[in-house]
């Protein structure tokens, strides 16, 4: 009892399992904190379908920039959105009707794959001291080694061959650190081997796990469309709209005929038989007056 009391209040052990502890507290409360925004980002953002993206991305991105967690990673990702434009069109009968730019671009589509942003170093690794974390075994291994040599050293130090009793003392206090010395490297490298391990555990659960639905979630409402593709997609469109333009210009002057005989037929043809039959019309007054003088001349002779 009083060897393990005296191995218990050894400060090289007690260095190493303080380091442990408090290494695993810190490594628990990091990746806590990392499973407590990833699963927050979860839950807002399964409300969402792709469907209606168009509709609510404002609510999206209003979300996004006022989390501090994400608002860095969101900004960059906004610039590689693309939306599926639509330009009114007035038909015949004067409604108003809408025409997507692109066939292939719809909803909201992204020229970069969601996974560049929404990826391991930018949802975790950046959020903490992720180095510090995987350094902790390298630490508690290296204290190992490091202590039980300076216990060594010391032990050496205290040998003392002057007197048969001193060396006896000596001797006994010698291997009584021995022991200790290779104790500590026992408890260094068995709890490195346990740190590893819950780290390990912790992650996959707190922040792996996380990772995955949110990067699911990602590529479901963003579909990834390159750059490549939606200028070439342009390009047709606007080599569509093009020759609709030149077939357009082409039949100006037949419809300009065509406007202009129906409207010659629907106003100037009656405008002239009016004129024809007015001067028809005075034609024969004209006829009748005279007619009517040479009757009078006639009457008045006889």
């Amino acid at each position: 009892m009083n060897f393990f009391a005296r191995i218990i209040t050894d400060v090289p052990i007690l260095i190493v399992i303080t380091v442990f502890i408090s290494s695993t507290i810190y490594c628990f409360s990091k990746y806590s904190y990392a499973a407590k925004n990833l699963n927050n980002f979860i839950a807002f953002m399964t409300n969402f379908r792709k469907n209606d993206l168009n509709f609510r991305f404002k609510e999206i991105d209003e979300w996004m920039l006022s989390n501090p967690y994400v608002s860095s990673i969101w900004t960059e990702f906004r610039n590689t959105l693309v939306f599926s434009e639509s330009i009114a069109i007035h038909s015949e009968d004067k409604k108003v009707k809408y025409h997507d730019v692109s066939s292939t671009v719809q909803n909201i589509q992204t020229t970069t794959d969601p996974l560049y942003f929404f990826n391991e170093d930018t949802l975790i690794v950046s959020k903490f001291n992720f180095k510090m974390i995987q350094t902790i075994p390298t630490i508690l291994t290296g204290f190992g080694p490091l202590f039980t040599f300076l216990n060594i050293a010391i032990a050496f130090g205290r040998i003392d061959f002057s007197t048969q009793q001193k060396t006896i003392e000596s001797v006994s206090s010698f291997m009584l650190s021995m022991q200790t010395a290779a104790l500590v490297s026992v408890i260094a490298v068995g709890s490195s081997l346990i740190y590893l391990m819950i780290e390990r555990i912790l992650y996959n659960k707190y922040c792996k796990l996380p990772l995955h639905k949110i990067q699911d979630i990602m590529g479901n409402l963003f579909a990834n469309i390159s750059a490549e593709k939606f200028l070439f997609e342009l390009l047709r469109e606007t080599k569509l709209q093009n020759n609709s333009n030149a077939n357009l210009v082409s039949e100006i002057p037949s419809q300009l005929k065509n406007a202009f005989t129906a409207s010659t037929s629907a106003n100037l043809v009656p405008y002239l038989e009016n004129l024809i039959f007015g001067l028809n019309q005075l034609n024969k007054q004209m006829k009748e007056s005279i007619e009517k003088q040479k009757t009078d001349v006639v009457d008045e002779l006889f």
